[in-house]
């Protein structure tokens, strides 16, 4: 977050305060999506309340509950994206899909209290064998729930019916090209086919139920060989069922080699996540990082992580297990520990060093965003 974005945040404070604890109700814009969560008990509105003292403060040992949280739900992908930790074969984890029964542990601690749950990180979330059951138990709390997938197995009888049955929020389908060739330069080995079948499949679905969940959105993100197709963007959207489209800037991840990034660059500068100076990154000192103090990731194998950066969990905060909660973890004396250093010494953190928010020049990686049709969140 800017240092000015977080000024911003709290100049709205005594409205959120009002509508939290007269109307029980909280609306904010995430990523560019519109989102309200409502009916929201006392421990939710007081949470949501004492979790805004961070942003001034950044506790090594939080006032609150998380937020938002992400939930990796498979750390196992069928695409080989270049600019990814998994398709770059640079996750020193094992693959695995994350346990039903520690999903529902956590959520049970932490998702009286959330206001959003994304369930993915770096895997695609829709081959976890038990989707239905996941997403069921992410219903049973009122926070806003994300799935971002390839939409590679959208079109499958089992996944329509996990999606139909227990709707997220939004559905996000990250769609590169309009193309397959254009769309298969990135999302090595996907097909646009299974996706757009899957999305039209759902839009029909609710507008035979009168369904009004989950919200379709098709996300692109900007790069060299796509940008020619970004002024047809909304129009294709559109024509294969979309709620919304949004655009999004490339970012980097934790690695030592920046080329291959480089090379998919957009030329429009507008269209480009940093600045560059003399073909280098140029560096901003602006930046206040809030995700370890409110947005935690809990990694498939159970690591809890400050950001979902650390995606081979270098510094976790902990791991939750059957003997070890995720309240254990999240107030406990080595996530203070990792949050002193991020606050105080983030660049000895490989992830913080090449952290994707530090020099972009708003928070948000998303570069704008179409409603198509009108959405209800």
């Amino acid at each position: 977050m800017r240092s000015w974005e977080r000024w911003q945040y709290v100049a709205r404070v005594p409205r959120n305060a009002w509508d939290l604890t007269v109307h029980g109700q909280y609306h904010f814009v995430f990523d560019y999506m519109p989102m309200v969560v409502r009916r929201m008990d006392w421990r939710q509105r007081l949470n949501t309340l004492r979790a805004g003292l961070n942003l001034v403060h950044r506790r090594l040992s939080p006032w609150a509950w998380p937020l938002n949280m992400q939930f990796e739900l498979s750390s196992v992908c069928n695409l080989r994206c270049p600019i990814c930790p998994v398709g770059a074969g640079q996750l020193s984890r094992p693959g695995q899909f994350m346990d039903v029964d520690l999903f529902e542990r956590v959520m049970a601690e932490v998702g009286p209290y959330l206001l959003v749950a994304a369930l993915w990180a770096w895997g695609e979330p829709l081959l976890h064998p038990e989707i239905g059951r996941l997403l069921a138990i992410a219903r049973h709390y009122r926070s806003s729930t994300l799935i971002s997938t390839n939409g590679q197995n959208l079109d499958q009888p089992g996944v329509q019916c996990a999606l139909q049955e227990n709707p997220p929020t939004y559905l996000i389908v990250a769609l590169d090209g309009l193309t397959d060739e254009t769309n298969a330069v990135y999302r090595k080995g996907a097909r646009l086919a299974p996706a757009l079948a899957g999305v039209r499949a759902l839009a029909d679905w609710k507008r035979r139920s009168g369904a009004r969940l989950p919200i379709l959105q098709m996300r692109l993100l900007a790069m060299r060989h796509n940008e020619h197709e970004i002024p047809r963007l909304c129009q294709f959207g559109a024509d294969h069922d979309f709620d919304m489209v949004s655009l999004r800037s490339l970012s980097i991840i934790d690695s030592p080699d920046e080329r291959a990034h480089s090379a998919l660059l957009p030329q429009a500068p507008t269209l480009r996540p940093y600045a560059y100076q003399d073909g280098r990154r140029a560096h901003r000192t602006d930046f206040v990082c809030q995700h370890a103090f409110t947005f935690p990731t809990l990694l498939a194998d159970g690591s809890v992580v400050s950001c979902e950066q650390d995606y081979n969990a270098s510094r976790p905060y902990g791991v939750v297990t059957r003997d070890t909660s995720f309240s254990d973890v999240w107030f406990g004396a080595h996530a203070r520990e990792v949050r002193k250093t991020i606050r105080g010494a983030p660049a000895t953190l490989s992830f913080c060093r090449n952290c994707p928010f530090v020099d972009r020049p708003t928070s948000s990686c998303s570069l704008e965003s179409h409603v198509l049709r009108p959405v209800e969140p």
